[in-house]
């Protein structure tokens, strides 16, 4: 804190009950006598315990009501996550592959998602496409961003909406083609 700022803090409390000295500005000062005595370091951390149990609870998400960006924000970091993991996995896999006697070459792979049902090729499509569109789209929201356009709160709000529907499209698109 600034020493201005500190100041300005100390002469708004002027006007606070319990004043008893006089700044140099001519102004009663708020004195705080402070009261300090040795602990031992186990009654110490009992003391600190009972403090944080009567320390206020933030109420954080729950007092506000969800939006778009919420959840476009989430969803990108999950689909990022995804995207990231599942490239870190299979590369793992795939360079353990020969040592532990797997068989993930594309022959392989090829015959193995041609053998189940179409549900499933859809489903399997649809998980792998999703977090591609999607992040890729919303990554395109986030450079205009950048350039500084497209913060008004309603074209926020539009644009989060297009981009899950777009998303949710062209991963279809991507899983039934």
């Amino acid at each position: 804190m600034s020493a201005q700022r500190a100041l300005h803090l100390t002469l708004r409390r002027a006007a606070a009950p319990g004043l008893t000295k006089f700044s140099p500005a001519g102004r009663f000062m708020q004195q705080r006598l402070v009261a300090t005595e040795h602990a031992p370091e186990s009654s110490a951390e009992k003391i600190l315990v009972k403090q944080r149990l009567q320390r206020p609870v933030s109420p954080h998400l729950s007092i506000y009501q969800p939006q778009i960006t919420w959840y476009a924000s989430s969803l990108n970091r999950i689909t990022g996550v995804m995207l990231s993991g599942g490239l870190y996995v299979f590369g793992l896999a795939y360079l353990a592959a020969p040592a532990l006697g797997w068989h993930l070459e594309t022959p392989s792979l090829v015959a193995a998602f041609g053998s189940l049902p179409l549900a499933a090729k859809v489903a399997a499509k649809m998980t792998i496409a999703f977090p591609f569109t999607f992040h890729s789209l919303n990554g395109v929201r986030h450079l205009i961003w950048d350039l500084g356009v497209g913060y008004a709160t309603k074209t926020v709000i539009r644009t989060g909406w297009t981009v899950v529907g777009l998303s949710v499209l062209s991963s279809l698109y991507l899983a039934l083609v």
